[in-house]
């Protein structure tokens, strides 16, 4: 069910996009739009567009697309009714009760409700005799008592059903246990959970919602940790532990660990400032999901081979978003629990305040991998070096370590300029080899398009003749009856298009498309009408061309390709076949 357009449209209006978005991405006013770094992927330059006029966006490097309501939907992770009633809170506005269909909502809030239960439950267990073991192990890992309250540390039994008994007596059924990711199903058919005889450290989003759970092996278990599965209110890729806290903290700058236990105990040392991935090596949606909270990143890895490789993949994540990124290091100890444990919370403070800048980190890491005593050595230590330096944005971070390494290597200056200004020519060149190629291969952001619109690969001239048209009424909606009358929906040769174009259709206003039916909308197809948008913004057509775009409509479906009438379907191909006969007679 639908919520009324002019709800959505008094929503939207108290919900300036530009202020809404401009809170999550830093914008540069280009004329009448504005411009960003993306924050649904990765990237350098600015493709990420926002449209006042048309109160809409558009990532031409990713083709995330829509309104206000699709940019809340896709940067907090909620549904269309969530994200509605984000923007009503927001706006003091009361979402109306009838006519809103919130079955996923429903589902997230008892999701919510089983998770905080079987917190209770944990928590209860872990300060009970049958918690003993648990609660030695932390108190021997010296985490105190409360720390242990302070972050809901709790405790699984050794037991397939203690839990599922206890949520089944609060009243949840097995479907809806299931359905929260905190059980299993055995072969049996009967549920079980999936932590058992494990220190337990529940997940909590940045509302304080208790979203998923990590558990710690306390003996007799293989696996060191298991983790929640990605539910309808978790997804470890998106998520970091301990941020509901680390977002309020005065520091600056967060310190990011690989897992709970290592920020528990960073936590114990006095830095509220911690967070770490949640079972998962650092994704970019957590590297950019970090920078919506902070300007830095201090990196603490594991010492061994695996975690400085996750701390050079970390990095370039890190600097992607926007960071800037120091990264911690343990001599005589594995990570930040065992340093703190044999050296103390003193020196790991020196150790937090003198933490290396990234670059310098790398640099000291490649230098290790060269005999610096030899010529050969010192070329190919110099040569990654450039490499790395050709990374760096601030052309003063560049002569500061160029400087360094003239003085390291006893080269001249000029020397490593030049082969730096080298190295970058060859990379700017093959990029924009690159860059043509792509072009030349989909035209401007083609690729996007076929992706979100798989049919139009095959039906290239009928389907931008669709978006076209689809456009034109969006602009003109004096002009869908005309249409209306001469394109009946069957006519379309994608279902993109004839989806988007019977949603026109049924529109009170087909220019509010986005507002009138967002609800309707999948986050692709809302995608690809902000791609639209995007792309034909400033293209105006009269009801005469609009009707010349009906006939190239007709004419590019006519002469549909072979693997296109092939994914006709049957009534469709039939009417093809129908049609191919009656021209040659």
């Amino acid at each position: 069910m639908q919520l009324s357009p002019d709800f959505i449209e008094e929503l939207k209006r108290r919900n300036d996009i530009e202020s809404i978005v401009s809170s999550y991405v830093s914008l540069k006013h280009r004329g009448r739009n504005a411009v960003g770094l993306c924050p649904f992927h990765s990237e350098k330059t600015g493709s990420f567009v926002l449209y006042p006029e048309t109160e809409s966006y558009y990532c031409f490097g990713c083709g995330n697309g829509g309104d206000v309501i699709t940019f809340i939907m896709n940067i907090e992770h909620l549904d269309y009714i969530e994200a509605v009633k984000f923007l009503a809170e927001k706006a003091g506005m009361q979402l109306p009760e009838d006519g809103v269909d919130d079955r996923a909502g429903r589902v997230k809030t008892t999701t919510l409700a089983i998770n905080r239960e079987a917190a209770r439950y944990f928590y209860r267990a872990l300060r009970s005799p049958a918690g003993k073991v648990g609660l030695d192990y932390m108190l021997r890992r010296g985490v105190s008592r409360d720390v242990l309250d302070r972050y809901w540390v709790g405790f699984a039994p050794d037991s397939w059903s203690g839990a599922i008994d206890h949520l089944h007596r609060q009243g949840f059924t097995d479907e809806q246990l299931l359905q929260s990711g905190i059980c299993g199903l055995s072969r049996r058919g009967s549920p079980y959970i999936f932590f058992r005889n494990r220190v337990i450290f529940p997940i909590v989003d940045i509302r304080g919602n208790i979203i998923a759970f990590g558990g710690r092996t306390v003996g007799g278990d293989d696996r060191k940790y298991v983790n929640s599965p990605d539910t309808p209110v978790y997804k470890k890729t998106s998520q970091l532990y301990n941020l509901n806290n680390a977002k309020t903290a005065k520091d600056g700058f967060f310190i990011l660990c690989e897992g709970y236990m290592d920020a528990i105990s960073v936590s114990c040392a006095g830095f509220d400032n911690v967070v770490a991935t949640c079972g998962t090596a650092l994704t970019g949606e957590q590297a950019r999901l970090l920078a919506r909270y902070t300007p830095e990143v201090a990196l603490s890895y594991d010492s061994d081979e695996a975690g400085q490789k996750a701390t050079r993949k970390a990095i370039g994540l890190l600097k992607e978003a926007g960071l800037r990124v120091r990264v911690l290091q343990y001599e005589g100890a594995k990570d930040p629990d065992e340093f703190i444990k044999k050296f103390g919370v003193e020196r790991f403070r020196l150790v937090v305040k003198n933490a290396a800048d990234s670059t310098a980190y790398q640099l000291q890491s490649a230098a290790g991998k060269y005999d610096l005593s030899t010529d050969a050595g010192r070329v190919d230590y110099l040569n990654e070096s450039v490499r790395l330096l050709a990374g760096l944005q601030s052309p003063i971070e560049r002569d500061v370590f160029i400087s360094r390494l003239s003085k390291e290597l006893e080269v001249s200056r000029q020397s490593i300029e030049e082969t730096l200004r080298r190295y970058l020519a060859r990379t700017r060149k093959r990029r924009e080899q690159e860059d043509r190629k792509a072009f030349s291969r989909q035209g401007a952001g083609g690729e996007l398009l076929n992706r979100l619109n798989p049919q139009r690969r095959n039906n290239l001239s009928a389907a931008v003749a669709e978006e076209q048209l689809l456009c034109a009424l969006m602009k003109n909606p004096d002009f869908v009856e005309p249409v209306k009358a001469a394109l009946p929906e069957s006519s379309l040769a994608t279902d993109m298009g004839r989806r988007l174009y019977g949603l026109l259709l049924s529109c009170r206003d087909p220019s509010a498309l986005l507002t009138e039916k967002g609800g309707e909308l999948t986050r692709e197809e809302a995608g690809f009408v902000g791609g639209l948008m995007a792309r034909y913004q400033d293209i105006n057509y009269t009801l005469e061309e609009t009707m010349e775009i009906l006939g190239r409509m007709k004419d590019a479906k006519a002469a549909l390709s072979g693997a296109a009438v092939a994914e006709l379907p049957e009534e469709d191909y039939k009417t093809y076949l129908d049609r191919l006969m009656k021209g040659k007679s």
